[in-house]
């Protein structure tokens, strides 16, 4: 495959642009991100797209990865979360409450323990199923391209993605200060 046609996705998706895509074209319904150099740089991007959904985009161990910008859990920013790897699976943590989402499936990892009368405790990592909304992530020529993921199965980060949880987020942001 020749650079140009270069492409590169998240785990969770395997196909690669259609035959008569054009290296310059970006890929069908999908946002210009950014150029890849920058994210590399960055590590982290956001962005929201379609003026109505915000995305995290971010580039670890040689992936490009997106995401809703937002945990499901509580709508903690994704953006300021590290990431770890837990039973083998890479994940973003949240920086709120620390719940635990793999990059590659946006699933919410837990530790369950297996018998708590057991001495020591034993415990292990299980999942709680899909809950934060993943993105496909394409690289065509330098350029990142993110097509969003319009599953209509609702995915528990969807809340935060609503007009009103926007609006209320926007208008609880930093109050000007009073003057004296």
């Amino acid at each position: 495959m020749s650079s140009e046609e270069e492409t590169s996705q998240n785990s969770s998706s395997s196909s690669t642009l259609p035959s008569s895509s054009t290296a310059s074209s970006s890929p069908p319904a999908s946002h210009f991100i950014g150029k890849k150099e920058d994210i590399v740089m960055a590590g982290r991007v956001t962005k929201r797209v379609n003026g109505c959904r915000d995305i995290l985009v971010l580039y670890h161990q040689g992936q490009l990865h997106a995401m809703d910008l937002r945990c499901y859990h509580s709508g903690g920013a994704l953006q300021y979360g590290d990431i770890e790897e837990f039973n083998g699976r890479l994940c973003i943590v949240c920086p709120w409450h620390k719940y635990k989402i793999t990059l590659a499936e946006g699933e919410g990892l837990y530790q369950a323990v297996e018998d708590p009368s057991a001495q020591p405790m034993r415990t292990h990592w299980r999942s709680k199923g899909v809950k934060q909304r993943i993105h496909k992530v394409t690289e065509v020529n330098g350029n990142v391209y993110v097509t969003l993921n319009n599953s209509c199965e609702a995915i528990e980060s969807d809340v935060y993605q609503t007009e009103r949880y926007i609006n209320d987020l926007l208008k609880s942001g930093p109050k000007p200060m009073a003057k004296k």
